[in-house]
């Protein structure tokens, strides 16, 4: 089996075409990232939501259970 490149240096450059190679990879891997942010930060805020329903569930509960 043949190396397609000889050096490190020729890998980094890509043929010429580097530029467009690695800036692909950049976008890429950029896109993932702010999604993965952005699923994170979603999912913390539905958490937090959940937990005040439940409390205010809870309250209104013992409210009702005080009435009577």
């Amino acid at each position: 089996m043949q190396a397609q490149f000889h050096s490190v240096t020729e890998f980094i450059h890509m043929g010429g075409y580097a530029f467009y190679v690695w800036l692909a990879y950049g976008v890429a891997y950029g896109a993932l990232a702010i999604l993965i942010g952005f699923c994170l930060t979603r999912k913390n805020r539905v958490l937090k939501e959940i937990a005040a329903k439940v409390k205010r569930e809870e309250r209104l509960a013992q409210h009702r259970s005080n009435r009577q």
